[in-house]
């Protein structure tokens, strides 16, 4: 696994920020955001990309492509495959992004309408198509096996590693390198979330502003960054002596069929895509430890997945853990999925969840378990990660402890 993300780089200071509950919000720096009504977000300050990437290529990429080749490198040296032997036509990439490059799009149409046409990259159109960074990542490692890129909003991040693990699974691949990538605190990107007023508009705090579940929530918190899973088939990762965290044991997807933009207020999506996971995985609702939240901190949206949590899970939903990565590094759009699937795997590995931070006062229409401001030690065998997407679409990830034949 590979991670950057505004609580750490790489997975034990990733970890790190989890376990201590650290925020990773702070003001934007990006840009001037002093006439936006949300100036907050989750961003990654200290990024070079090249510490990772050669500095020509590193001019023609847009940010979101940089951090998904950088998460990715990481990836690729902790599977140990830089040491290896492998086949490379049997190597693939499923990298999702929501956005793309919007900061290149952005600043590019910032000089054409100051100095003209010609002034226009040529790298624009390829930097800011959402699948460069599978593209880049494929060309960066030498990879020829299946290469696609899902562009599911939210969701993307999730699907990705849900389409590479069913690569896999149908014998097109034998390795997928899997996840997301996003960088959209960019102007304009504000801009159109402060107008339909999903931001968060606690500028005062930035530290309390990402308080999923909590009453008195008042939007998201955009973030940026990167996350990348190595998906192998069992057989193969037992020859070469990999290091397995985890198997990736089901996936679920569905639509909300209800808004463009609005969670279906009954949950009835998401219940279907967390039941669908289950059933590709064979558990049973009561199999479940921990469910890793889409946990946004907007009102409609905790309030779903509260709901739907419960039809899902009856009895059982009283007596899950609960938690939101969103809550420390902020809502990474198209990243998202991934990120938090790595830290639901770290919170397998070490048999912790990770907490809810900014639990303060709660809301009775979300009454479950979050893990309040404070890890729990406690047994995770079988946990569900959750991502939800503007458009009404839905995955879902349904993880297990790996323990030999």
């Amino acid at each position: 696994m590979g991670v950057i993300s505004p609580i750490g780089s790489g997975k034990e200071e990733f970890w790190q920020g989890l376990l201590s509950g650290r925020s990773g919000i702070r003001k934007v720096t990006a840009f001037d955001a002093g006439g936006y009504p949300c100036q907050i977000a989750g961003e990654i300050p200290d990024f070079d990309p090249a510490r990772y990437l050669d500095r020509r290529e590193v001019k023609k990429m847009d940010r979101f492509t940089q951090l998904g080749a950088a998460a990715a490198l990481m990836a690729w040296h902790d599977a140990g495959l830089d040491r290896v032997g492998i086949d490379c036509d049997a190597v693939g990439v499923s990298v999702g992004s929501g956005i793309g490059g919007i900061r290149t799009l952005e600043e590019q149409y910032r000089l054409l309408m100051e100095k003209g046409p010609r002034r226009v990259s040529p790298f624009l159109v390829p930097a800011l198509a959402a699948n460069m960074a599978a593209g880049y990542i494929s060309i960066l490692l030498r990879l020829r096996g299946p290469n696609a890129a899902a562009a599911t909003a939210c969701a993307s991040s999730s699907h990705a590693i849900g389409d590479a693990f069913r690569v896999i699974q149908r014998g097109e691949a034998e390795i997928m390198v899997a996840g997301g990538a996003e960088a959209a605190i960019s102007q304009i990107a504000f801009a159109g979330f402060c107008s339909a007023r999903a931001l968060s508009t606690r500028n005062h705090e930035p530290a309390r502003a990402s308080r999923p579940f909590d009453r008195e929530r008042d939007g998201f918190v955009i973030g940026e960054g990167a996350g990348i899973v190595i998906l192998e088939s069992l057989d193969h990762a037992l020859k070469r002596g990999a290091h397995i965290y985890a198997e990736i044991a089901g996936y679920g997807m569905s639509a909300d069929a209800y808004h463009i933009t609005a969670p279906d207020p009954e949950g009835e999506g998401a219940a279907l895509s967390m039941q669908r996971a289950l059933d590709s995985a064979g558990l049973e609702p009561e199999a479940v430890d921990y469910i890793n939240a889409h946990g946004t901190s907007t009102e409609y949206n905790d309030r779903m997945e509260t709901l739907a949590i419960k039809k899902t899970f009856g009895r059982h939903a009283s007596r899950l853990a609960v938690s939101s990565t969103k809550s420390m590094i902020g809502h990474l759009l198209g990243a998202a999925g991934a990120v938090e699937l790595i830290a639901t795997l770290l919170c397998m590995e070490h048999q912790t969840a990770h907490p809810t931070i900014n639990y303060e006062v709660p809301d009775p229409d979300c009454d479950l378990d979050y893990v309040p401001n404070r890890a729990r030690p406690m047994k995770i065998d079988v946990a569900l990660s959750n991502s939800f997407g503007f458009g009404g679409t839905n995955a879902t990830l349904a993880v297990k402890r790996y323990v030999g034949a």
